[in-house]
């Protein structure tokens, strides 16, 4: 560990694993230690015929929103497996984080809010307005909120979903985990999603539920905030998204205790 705003504590990062390293990267720059430990994992999708046969329909529709860089990485092979993207299909992203995604593989023009980005963000944008007759297909896992899908249709758009992707909670032992946690080894815990949260809550005893209410918790929506604090956690910080200012927000916190 090096000196920095976050010098020798211990931050629990709870990302699916292909997530996980860039945060870790910053957490590690800031002198804290990062400890892995993903609460979800990305499988394949069951029924890869569904997504397949819409992926050959794809010309038929004229934007293609992506609600995570999951969504944009498992979506984006899965389609250049067996054709090219439409010339013509505009791309929309929830979040700068998924814009990003979609930028690096070489779209352009990528529809995304800025600020505080989430799907009601999104559907603000005045390129969501007016969509009588338009075709939209939505890149995600399987389930999740129907709350896009319902504002658009509003809006008499055609909504379908490209399920590219499955979370799962991992089968692993926490055992390791809590006897560091026990030892003052974990001293702020990183959570992303409403759906990580729960997970790492199943996979913890009833002591590891104990350390967590009594950990800070770093999270990027307030809906996430929501969601921890009716599991009993005290203390919670909401980021914004991004990993540069979920850090940020550590070291802010850290500067004052």
């Amino acid at each position: 560990m090096s000196e920095g705003p976050l010098s020798g504590r211990g931050i629990l990062v709870t990302r699916p694993s292909e997530h996980a390293l860039a945060l870790a990267d910053r957490i590690r720059a800031a002198g804290a230690e990062p400890v892995l430990f993903p609460t979800i994992e990305i499988l394949p999708v069951e029924n890869a015929a569904a997504v397949s046969s819409l992926i050959a329909r794809l010309d038929g529709f004229q934007l293609a929103i992506f609600v995570s860089p999951t969504a944009v990485m498992r979506g984006h092979a899965m389609v250049v497996a067996s054709r090219k993207w439409p010339a013509g299909l505009r791309v929309a992203a929830v979040g700068t984080g998924t814009a990003s995604a979609l930028e690096e593989l070489g779209f352009h023009s990528v529809i995304a809010p800025s600020g505080e980005a989430d799907s009601e963000a999104l559907a603000e944008l005045p390129e969501l307005q007016d969509l009588q007759g338009r075709s939209v297909v939505i890149f995600r896992g399987q389930g999740g909120r129907e709350w896009l899908r319902t504002r658009l249709e509003a809006r008499c758009a055609r909504v379908e979903y490209a399920e590219c992707y499955r979370r799962a909670r991992p089968a692993v032992d926490a055992g390791g985990l809590l006897a560091r946690w026990q030892s003052g080894g974990i001293e702020a815990v990183s959570i992303t999603s409403a759906e990580g949260l729960a997970n790492f809550f199943e996979m913890l005893s009833p002591t590891g539920r104990g350390y967590l209410r009594a950990t800070p918790v770093f999270v990027p929506h307030p809906r996430i905030a929501l969601a921890a604090r009716k599991l009993g956690v005290r203390e919670i910080v909401v980021t914004g998204r991004g990993d540069a200012r979920t850090v940020a927000e550590m070291a802010a916190f850290f500067a004052k205790v």
